[in-house]
């Protein structure tokens, strides 16, 4: 296991409709950033789950203007 790793039976997965809360986005943009693969997901039968350190690490890098150390 990688530095910063999680075992898998303490990872959260979130649904789209969370991930999409948290983001204070739509559903429809979280779908297309797992599509585009800047969201890393696992599919559920129909639907997707997104790992809740994978949301934030997205932000995290996402900031506008902020150099990361």
């Amino acid at each position: 296991m990688a530095a910063g790793e999680r075992p898998l039976n303490e990872v959260v997965f979130l649904t789209v409709a969370e991930v999409a809360t948290v983001m204070r986005v739509s559903k429809m943009t979280v779908y297309r950033l797992v599509h585009s693969g800047h969201l890393p997901a696992i599919r559920v039968g129909r639907s997707f789950r997104v790992p809740e350190q994978a949301v934030h690490d997205y932000l995290e890098h996402s900031y506008v203007g902020v150099e990361s150390a």
